[in-house]
């Protein structure tokens, strides 16, 4: 997956982008999201979930850390917004999640450090100068923020 740039303008447009890519993502991916509260983050998860068939809503488990679905593909929704520490994630378990054939998706991901797999497709979500307006960037392989 080469870099790619989308400007979205709708929840819609955000949520096909996430649905489009799904099909392109290995067993075991791990997309890292990086950007500011409301710029879209969930929203993508959503349409990744969508995308695997998932008919529950999804919500961001900024409390529960992890929340965990089942589609055609397992999906796990991980918010690290409270995590201290990176070594944190060792306690919730995050090696057994890489290592699956599902799609996990960390929100606040560099609050992971370096402790993210080299692999790990980084996406960037930057709100616009209208409000609806978003530039999410597809990066694979390089920290975005």
């Amino acid at each position: 997956m080469n870099t790619q740039i989308t400007i979205s303008d709708s929840v819609e447009s955000t949520q096909a982008l996430a649905e489009n890519i799904t099909p392109m993502l290995p067993p075991g991916a791990l997309l890292a999201l990086h950007g500011d509260l409301g710029s879209g983050k969930t929203c993508f998860v959503t349409g990744i979930a969508r995308a695997l068939g998932i008919q529950d809503p999804i919500t961001s488990p900024t409390f529960t850390m992890i929340n965990e679905y089942m589609g055609s593909r397992q999906l796990c929704h991980m918010d690290l917004y409270r995590i201290a520490d990176p070594d944190e994630l060792f306690s919730l378990g995050l090696e057994d999640y890489i290592d699956g054939d599902g799609i996990t998706i960390m929100e606040w991901a560099e609050r992971a450090g370096d402790l993210l797999p080299e692999d790990t497709i980084h996406i960037l979500f930057e709100v616009l100068d209208t409000p609806d307006t978003r530039r999410i960037t597809i990066n694979p392989q390089e920290t975005q923020q």
